[in-house]
């Protein structure tokens, strides 16, 4: 007999059952994985699982939102059921042997009704124009990007400042100093009404009513080479308006350039009010940033290669392209591939496994990995503006390009014309390509010309001059 509890005081699942003690029991996700602590054997046995996990050496925090499949050696763990129990990090049940890990939000506030009064009270709120900052990236499912950087550097600044940010569970790590408010949660609520600046770097989802002395200012999330809102494939009535609406909402544009300043004031119909080029402060670690680190967190050795294959997302499909068997590509390349989904594909997806191969998809900062990396494959992805800033080879893998370029984006340049490396169509030109040493040379002036136009302003100071544009506008007090 196997029977399931819930112990809320240790935050754990407990599974207990009669006969041999199991040799292994773990709980299986697509981006945590828990193992047991078996205990017992002889006429009982005791598997208990914690409810939280370590990642990339990081600190032990609550397990991803998601279901994960309870496995212990030869034990038939179907038909076990636990109602929703509300933890301190995570709301957990048991069905039918899948264990639910959801955010530790109130059932009550989910519901229909629930969201529905408590976006009515934000609506009503006033707000209180507390010094404080409301920090989103990637509509909460990480802390990274511009909005991170920002944060430390306004932690350095101006410490008393209160800073919270937007996650979607308790799994995701927020930087020191920092508040974690779970969306759709009535803190989430009270802090996004509250807080005098907002940082965000994609679009505000639910509603947004915009509280006197307010603001918000937009980082966005990378150079654009695909066609953006306005300027996407097909004539979307809705869209435009949904576009316009949105950049509406916003008092400031951050723009890693001068080109993509034209575009995105464009692409958001984002007229009279300002556009900051100062670079990207995500990139600031890229300027003489220690990769020692971070290899080390991840397990890579010094003298290894580094590949980091980060493709970007694609509109027909929900999951990160297939077009590379990173195992395979690590043995014929003889390196470690790091596979680095876009955020779009976290909820959906699940992480690669083989030798030599590390998913990094759920790794909270993607400048971290483009200094462990020492080179890039890629395809449309906005990341080929960051990684340029290293100087390091990149190479893009495109063998859907037609298709994206013609059906479902649009490009905004030729990429064929002047990628800083080879455009490639299959696993087995990349590996060649990789192999061929001389491409570094004859890509060599495109690359220049690529980092005059995209990273001048990329020079390590970017989060520097942010903070004092935020600072000397009056937008938070020090």
């Amino acid at each position: 007999m196997t029977t399931a509890r819930i112990d809320e005081a240790a935050q754990t699942l407990v599974i207990t059952g009669t006969g041999e003690r199991p040799a292994s029991a773990d709980l299986i996700g697509a981006r945590a994985r828990v193992a047991a602590r078996v205990t017992g054997g002889g006429k009982t046995w005791r598997a208990v699982f914690a409810l939280e996990a370590s990642r990339w050496g990081g600190p032990t925090l609550p397990l991803p939102t998601g279901t994960y499949r309870l496995r212990i050696a030869d034990v038939d763990t179907s038909g076990l059921t636990i109602a929703p129990v509300l933890l301190r990090g995570v709301r957990a049940s048991v069905d039918d042997g899948a264990v639910r890990v959801a955010a530790p939000v109130d059932p009550a506030y989910l519901s229909a009704e629930g969201q529905a009064t408590l976006e009515e009270r934000y609506a009503a709120h006033r707000g209180e124009r507390e010094n404080a900052v409301f920090f989103e990236s990637f509509y909460g499912r990480s802390v990274g990007c511009n909005p991170q950087a920002i944060d430390r550097e306004i932690a350095r600044r101006a410490p008393g400042v209160r800073r919270y940010w937007s996650v979607v569970d308790l799994s995701v790590p927020v930087p020191e100093g920092a508040v974690a408010v779970v969306e759709g949660s009535p803190e989430w609520w009270r802090a996004r009404a509250d807080a005098r600046l907002l940082v965000v770097n994609d679009w505000l989802r639910r509603r947004f009513a915009r509280k006197p002395g307010q603001r918000v200012l937009q980082t966005w999330h990378g150079t654009p080479l695909k066609r953006l809102a306005l300027h996407r494939p097909g004539f979307d009535l809705r869209r435009m308006a949904a576009v316009v609406k949105e950049s509406r909402r916003w008092d400031v544009l951050l723009a890693q350039n001068v080109y993509a300043e034209r575009i995105l004031r464009k692409a958001y119909a984002f007229f009279g009010r300002p556009i900051w080029v100062e670079g990207y402060p995500r990139n600031d670690a890229l300027v003489g940033g220690d990769a020692s680190g971070i290899r080390g967190a991840l397990g890579i050795a010094e003298d290894e290669r580094v590949l980091l294959y980060a493709p970007t997302w694609r509109d027909d499909r929900a999951e990160m392209v297939d077009f590379v068997d990173a195992e395979r590509l690590a043995e014929e390349a003889d390196a470690v591939v790091l596979v680095r989904g876009h955020s779009r594909t976290l909820p959906e997806g699940r992480d690669h496994a083989g030798a030599r191969v590390i998913d990094v998809t759920g790794f909270p900062e993607t400048a971290q990995l483009l200094l462990a990396a020492d080179a890039l494959i890629t395809d449309y992805s906005s990341v080929m503006f960051d990684f340029s800033v290293t100087g390091k080879p990149m190479y893009f893998l495109v063998p859907d390009i037609d298709h994206y370029r013609g059906d479902l984006r649009g490009f905004y340049f030729d990429l064929a014309e002047r990628a800083p490396g080879p455009l490639v169509h299959s696993q087995e030109e990349l590996v060649a390509a990789l192999a061929d040493a001389g491409h570094v040379q004859r890509f060599a002036e495109r690359y220049a010309a690529w980092q005059r136009q995209f990273n001048t302003r990329d020079d390590g100071h970017a989060a520097e001059r942010v903070v004092d544009r935020i600072l000397d506008q009056g937008f938070l007090d020090r």
